[in-house]
């Protein structure tokens, strides 16, 4: 893929975020990495949805060297690099603050996985990885925020969970490549939406019986699914 198609799929994925509604104002950002160049375009900081153009979307390297592009970068630049450079597999990072997984962040709760929508999507709650310390914050705040989801993924495919909220801060998503990741956020927040209605609904409701979350969850990305067309 060219930078040039890199960068409209980028915006492509920024502005879905945008249309669903996980977006108020500038809070919010995806990225896709070019895997054989090393190289990153993500939405630059600050700057509003309705202005942006693919040619505002800066590239960067995975040091976090501005390649190409007179705008800064997102704040967040660096917690997407951590996650590129860990999980080769993946291929877009999104971060928002939508409000019903930002919910869950602030309350330093994982999404609980009630019914089979959820299981469709993880096999299992939707990690709530840890808040960071004082010296962790000084440090490299963003960076550190990437290391925080990674140690909370040591045991969990990135693959399994495509996205967690960070304890007091908010979710993000990753995927195949951008429109993928914004398409996991959409799903994200709407799984949220859904724990909190049905925990309002029945404060100390189950989680979905093991044998179902499995079903549903390998029929559409198990070695034998048959969710969709081949």
């Amino acid at each position: 893929m060219s930078l040039k198609s890199l960068r409209e799929e980028v915006l492509k994925a920024n502005i879905q975020l945008v249309d669903n509604g996980l977006v108020v104002l500038t809070w919010g950002n995806a990225s896709g990495i070019d895997r054989k160049r090393g190289l990153v375009v993500i939405k630059p900081s600050g700057v509003s949805y309705a202005d942006l153009r693919p040619e505002q979307l800066v590239v960067v390297d995975l040091d976090g060297k501005v390649v190409e592009g007179s705008l800064r970068p997102s704040s967040d630049m660096k917690t997407h690099i951590a996650l590129y450079r860990t999980w080769p597999e993946i291929g877009g990072v999104v971060h928002t603050h939508s409000t019903y997984a930002t919910a869950f962040a602030q309350a330093c709760l994982p999404i609980p996985c009630y019914g089979t929508t959820h299981a469709d999507f993880c096999p299992g709650d939707i990690p709530c990885v840890r808040a960071l310390t004082a010296a962790e914050v000084d440090e490299d705040y963003e960076a550190n925020t990437g290391k925080a989801i990674i140690d909370g993924f040591a045991s969990l495919s990135p693959k399994e969970s495509p996205g967690a909220v960070v304890s007091h801060h908010g979710p993000f998503a990753w995927g195949r490549n951008a429109v993928d990741a914004a398409n996991n956020a959409i799903i994200l927040e709407n799984i949220a939406l859904m724990a909190l209605h049905t925990r309002a609904l029945h404060p100390n409701i189950d989680p979905i019986p093991e044998y179902i979350l499995r079903k549903h969850h390998l029929r559409k990305h198990g070695p034998n699914a048959y969710y969709g067309q081949k």
